[in-house]
């Protein structure tokens, strides 16, 4: 087994009234500079979002993901944010932001597979109790 690396992390959140303070988690960002990977996952539940927010324009929120998304994966066609270095895009990717999406605090950890890792924070922290990801490996309880 490889060495274990230090990784940063975020989860995005749906805050739909900065006022009320509720929210939802949505994603998770992952960066582990030794290891050169910045991955991302997301699971918009509807449900839990349209709960807080009837109101409020899914698809919206939905496109705002795919171009967090895409800026994290490098995607040229995402603008000049996604050309930045990995360490840039992450910073700009969790930046306090003041929108109906929101970065939470940069936690970190170690870890020895940072892909195994997001997965496993993703269904930890993103998706609700007891339900798993088409990706997200059956044993993913905690991150490694």
């Amino acid at each position: 087994m490889p060495g274990r690396s230090s990784y940063d992390y975020a989860i995005l959140r749906v805050m739909p009234d900065v006022e009320r303070g509720e929210r939802v988690n949505v994603g998770v960002i992952l960066i582990c500079h030794q290891r050169r990977f910045l991955g991302m996952r997301v699971g918009l539940d509807q449900a839990r979002v349209l709960a807080l927010a009837p109101d409020l324009d899914l698809a919206l929120v939905r496109d705002y993901l795919a171009g967090l998304e895409r800026i994290c994966a490098g995607d040229t066609q995402a603008g000049p944010i996604a050309a930045l270095s990995q360490a840039e895009r992450f910073h700009w990717l969790v930046a306090p932001a003041s929108g109906a999406i929101q970065p939470s605090p940069v936690h970190t950890g170690l870890c020895a597979r940072p892909e195994t890792t997001l997965n496993s924070l993703f269904a930890r922290l993103v998706l609700p109790s007891g339900v798993r990801g088409p990706e997200t490996p059956q044993h993913a309880q905690r991150a490694d």
